[in-house]
Order: C-alpha cells, then sequence, then structure tokens
C-alpha cells in the first residue's frame, strides 16, 4: 500500500461520489488499483452502510456501502475496514469503491472498468450478492 498524491475522482452516470488527492494506492496480484480515500473525500451522504461483511486475511473484516441515488440503488458497491488487522492499519476508515462498477479518473484519466468476479450488470433491484 502507498500513500499518493494523485487526484483521484469515483463518478457514477456523471454523478460525483468522491474527489481526492489523498488516496492509498493498493496492489494485489490480478486486480486492478484499489484507491482508499479519506472518508472526508467521499460524499458519504449518497452510502448507506449495508449487513454484507467479508474476510481478507491480510485486512481483516470489510464492511460495506451502497448506493443510493434518487430511485436506483447499487448494492454494496463501496467497502471500510473500520478495524483492520496491525499491517493493514493504514486504510482504517478509508472508503474503497470497486473499479468494476464505478468510473475512477486519475490525473484527469477516465480508466476502464476491468471484467472480474467482482463486476455486476447495471443498477440492481436490492439485493445483495
Amino acid at each position: 500500500m502507498r500513500s499518493s498524491s494523485r487526484h483521484v475522482r469515483i463518478e457514477v452516470d456523471g454523478e460525483v461520489l468522491a474527489d481526492s488527492s489523498r488516496p492509498m494506492l493498493l496492489f494485489e496480484t490480478g486486480l486492478s488499483t484499489r484507491y482508499y480515500l479519506p472518508r472526508g473525500d467521499v460524499r458519504m451522504d449518497l452510502l448507506r452502510q449495508t449487513s454484507t461483511r467479508t474476510y481478507c486475511a491480510y485486512k481483516g473484516e470489510a464492511a460495506y456501502w451502497s448506493l443510493d441515488l434518487g430511485d436506483r440503488t447499487l448494492e454494496d458497491i463501496a467497502w471500510t475496514y473500520e478495524a483492520p488487522l496491525s499491517d493493514a492499519g493504514a486504510v482504517i476508515d478509508r472508503v474503497a469503491f470497486f473499479n468494476e462498477r464505478v468510473d475512477i479518473v486519475v490525473d484527469g484519466a477516465r480508466g476502464e472498468r476491468p471484467a472480474t468476479e467482482f463486476a455486476k450488470s447495471g443498477w440492481q433491484d436490492g439485493t445483495t450478492r
């Protein structure tokens, strides 16, 4: 994990969900770079915490957030580590979004959405994975 000053903007359908020049970049084998952003740089008013939890042997338990945008919901679009394992302390209370399900603009360049097991097509009807 690396601290960075790159400018990262997260969008869905043109709606800006986050805008930060203080990301932590996480590099994992087989996945695109994950951008962990300070909560203060994220539109938390658009997100709703869900009951979904997963466990990573390196980072600990992740809690998930869904995006409520008008009458549409995108389930479990982001996650946080509220009490990460000691080696992953740098991600505490930062928010990461699935690159596969949002538009990520880094230093003005819009990235492509990768096709991985974490991709879900379109807006969901309230069901979780």
